[in-house]
C-alpha cells in the first residue's frame, strides 16, 4: 500500500511540473520516511549522494557529451546537411535521403532526438521547401530523423540503461548499430518510393558535380573517422567504453582546434554546458536511487516479478504491454526520465520472463523514441511544429508513412531479437 501511495505522489508530483530529479527524491524520502522513520531517510540520502554517481562507467555519460559539445560549438555539425545533400543528392527524393542522413549523424552527436529535429528545421526544412517538398512531408522528414539519434553511438541513453541494468556498455552501445543502420535504409527505400510514385511530395534529387562532393568531404570525412574510430575501438575491444568516451572527447577537441573552428573560449563554453548536463543527469541519477531503494525495501519489484510469473498469458503478450507503455511514455517524457523511473522496475520482469536485457536495451530506447512522433502527442512534431508554424495535424498527417516504417521496424527487431544480438555477440571480450 504504501509504495502504491509512493508512486501516486511521484505522478502527482510530475502532473505539478516538478522536475524528474526532486519529484523521485521527494517521493522516495516521503516513502522512506513511512516505512522506517527519520533514522531511515538519513541514513538513506548519506549515503546515496556517493552510492548513485560513485561508478566508473557512469563518467562515459559526461565524456560522450563533452565531445558532441566541441562538435556543435565547433559548428562542424552545421554543415552536415549541406555536404550530405551533395553527396546523396542525385538520388530520387535526394534532399530528403540527405535529411535522414544528416539527422542520423546529428542525432548521435547530440544524444537527443528534440535537438537533432530542432537543428533539422532550421537548416533542411527551408532548402526542401526550395526543391518542391510539401510543407507536410518536409516537417515530417525532419521530425522522424531524430528517433534515429538515440541508437547510433555514441547513444547516452544506451549507456545509462546499461548502467542501470548492470550490462555491458560496450556491447549495449555496439548492438544500437546494426538496428540504426537498418532503421536509417527502411526510411531512405521509403523516401526513394515515395519520390518515384508521389514526385509532387518528394521530387527527384539533384545531381552535383564530383569537384563539388570532393570539396566537402573536408566537412564530414573527420566527423565520420572519429565515429568509426570509437566504435571501432569499442567493437574490437581495445579500450572501455570509458576510455574511448574520453579519446573520443580529446579527439573532437584537436579536430576543431585544427580546422580552426575551436577557439580557447569555446572550449570553456563546451566544458561549462557538458558540466551542465552531466550534472542534472547526475541528480536525476540521484533522486532515482533513493526511490528505488524505497521501491525495493517494499519488495515491490519481486512482488511484480511473482505476480507477472503466475500469469496465464505468453510471455510475448506480457513483452508487447510492456513495450505499448514505453511507445506511450515517450510521447510525453524524455528517454533519460523514461528509463531511470522504470528500467528498475521492468527490468526484473523482462529477465524473469526469459528475455535477453542486452535486446530489451535498445528496444526501450527504440520503441521511446517512436513515441516521439507518435500521434497525438508525439514531442517531435510539436518542436518541428512550433518552428514551421504549421498546425501539428498537418505534420502528423504527412508523418503516418514514416511512422508506419519505424514501427514495422520495431515490429521485425521485437520478433527477431538475433538481429539486435548478433554484433555484439561478436565482439572481443
Amino acid at each position: 500500500m504504501i509504495a502504491v501511495l509512493g508512486s501516486l505522489l511521484l505522478v502527482l508530483l510530475l502532473a505539478m511540473g516538478m522536475p524528474v530529479a526532486f519529484a523521485m527524491a521527494v517521493s522516495g524520502v516521503a516513502g522512506l520516511f513511512a516505512v522506517g522513520g527519520l533514522d531511515l531517510v538519513m541514513g538513506m540520502v548519506k549515503s546515496s549522494t556517493i552510492s548513485s554517481v560513485n561508478s566508473y562507467e557512469l563518467i562515459t555519460i559526461p565524456m560522450f557529451i563533452l565531445m558532441a559539445e566541441f562538435i556543435i560549438i565547433s559548428r562542424i555539425a552545421d554543415e552536415l546537411f549541406d555536404a550530405t545533400a551533395v553527396w546523396v543528392g542525385r538520388l530520387p527524393g535526394g534532399l530528403g535521403v540527405a535529411v535522414v542522413l544528416a539527422g542520423a549523424l546529428f542525432g548521435a552527436i547530440s544524444g537527443s532526438s528534440t535537438a537533432s529535429a530542432a537543428t533539422l528545421s532550421s537548416t533542411a526544412l527551408p532548402a526542401m521547401m526550395r526543391q518542391g517538398y510539401s510543407l507536410r512531408t518536409a516537417g515530417a522528414l525532419v521530425a522522424i530523423t531524430g528517433t534515429l539519434a538515440i541508437l547510433i553511438p555514441p547513444s547516452i541513453a544506451l549507456v545509462l540503461y546499461a548502467i542501470i541494468a548492470d550490462v555491458s556498455v560496450g556491447k549495449l552501445l555496439i548492438a544500437g548499430v546494426v538496428p540504426g543502420l537498418l532503421s536509417v535504409m527502411a526510411l531512405i527505400t521509403l523516401i526513394i518510393g515515395m519520390s518515384l510514385f508521389r514526385p509532387k511530395a518528394v521530387p527527384p534529387g539533384i545531381r552535383h558535380p564530383w569537384s563539388k562532393k570532393l570539396s566537402v568531404l573536408r566537412i564530414t570525412l573527420p566527423m565520420l573517422i572519429l565515429f568509426g574510430a570509437v566504435t571501432g575501438v569499442l567493437y574490437a575491444g581495445i579500450t572501455t567504453p570509458t576510455e574511448a568516451s574520453a579519446m573520443g572527447a580529446l579527439a573532437a577537441l584537436v579536430l576543431g582546434a585544427v580546422q580552426g573552428r575551436l577557439t580557447l573560449r569555446d572550449a570553456g563554453r563546451a566544458l561549462v554546458s557538458a558540466a551542465r548536463v552531466s550534472c542534472m543527469i547526475a541528480i536525476i541519477i540521484l533522486g532515482a536511487h533513493i526511490f528505488g531503494y524505497f521501491f525495493t525495501l517494499t519488495q515491490t519489484a519481486t512482488a511484480i516479478v511473482s505476480w507477472v510469473s503466475g500469469l496465464e498469458v505468453s510471455v510475448y503478450w506480457v513483452m508487447l504491454v510492456i513495450l505499448v507503455i514505453y511507445l506511450i511514455l515517450g510521447c510525453f517524457l524524455d528517454q533519460v526520465a523514461i528509463l531511470i523511473l522504470t528500467v528498475p522496475i521492468m527490468l526484473p520482469v523482462v529477465v524473469e520472463l526469459g528475455f535477453d536485457p542486452v535486446w530489451f536495451g535498445v528496444m526501450v530506447v527504440m520503441v521511446a523514441e517512436v513515441g516521439m512522433i507518435t500521434p497525438p502527442m508525439g514531442l517531435n512534431v510539436f518542436v518541428v511544429a512550433r518552428y514551421t508554424g504549421q498546425p501539428v495535424h498537418e505534420i502528423f498527417a504527412g508523418i503516418l508513412p514514416f511512422f508506419a516504417c519505424m514501427l514495422a521496424m520495431v515490429i521485425i527487431l521485437g520478433l527477431m531479437p538475433e538481429i539486435i544480438l548478433w554484433l555484439p555477440g561478436q565482439m572481443s571480450n
